[in-house]
């Protein structure tokens, strides 16, 4: 079984080796908490983002063979939960669309949201989806430039416009002066 002192990559070595169950448990132990608010964040539903992370955390111990050491592992885990996002919207607004095509109202049966939302919620809500991805890897989860791109399949420099471009909508939505050090 994985002991807490052992590095992610020793861990994933002893899954991909031994299929080791406990070594993998270990893994979600370290970081299903930063995979759960990335996606509560990108999501802004708790209960989806948990479903969704758990998803994540299946797709991950089917595909841990395909991570190679190149980068972090949560950045590896961060492109699993990515992706899983992505696929889980295509699918749900396949099925709004097939809905919508046989007269089905989806706001008839919209839960009331919660009226407790953060700032950062506030200003996340002004960005598009992949700005707020970006943004949130970024800041929320720490990930460099290079992890980002790796996590959302976009070149550096991609990256790096679209957090300065979030910055700037941003300031711009919310009439926050940029103060300048020098």
């Amino acid at each position: 079984m994985g002991a807490p002192g052992v590095g992610d990559n020793e861990l994933v070595a002893q899954v991909v080796a031994q299929q080791d169950a406990g070594a993998f448990g270990e893994l979600v132990r370290r970081h299903q908490s930063q995979v759960r608010n990335f996606l509560r964040k990108l999501t802004r539903d708790y209960v989806l983002a948990d479903d969704l992370a758990q998803d994540a955390f299946l797709h991950a111990w089917n595909k841990l063979h395909t991570f190679q050491g190149k980068g972090t592992f949560i950045g590896w885990l961060l492109k699993v939960a990515y992706t899983t996002f992505l696929q889980s919207k295509r699918k749900s607004s396949r099925y709004a669309e097939i809905l919508d095509e046989v007269g089905h109202d989806p706001s008839s049966t919209k839960v009331e949201e919660s009226n407790e939302i953060s700032d950062l919620d506030k200003f996340l809500a002004v960005l598009t989806e992949e700005e707020r991805a970006v943004m949130i890897l970024s800041y929320a989860c720490g990930l460099s430039h290079r992890e980002i791109g790796d996590a959302a399949s976009l070149p550096i420099g991609t990256v790096k416009s679209i957090i300065f471009r979030g910055k700037e909508k941003i300031r711009e939505s919310f009439d926050i002066e940029d103060h300048k050090y020098g």
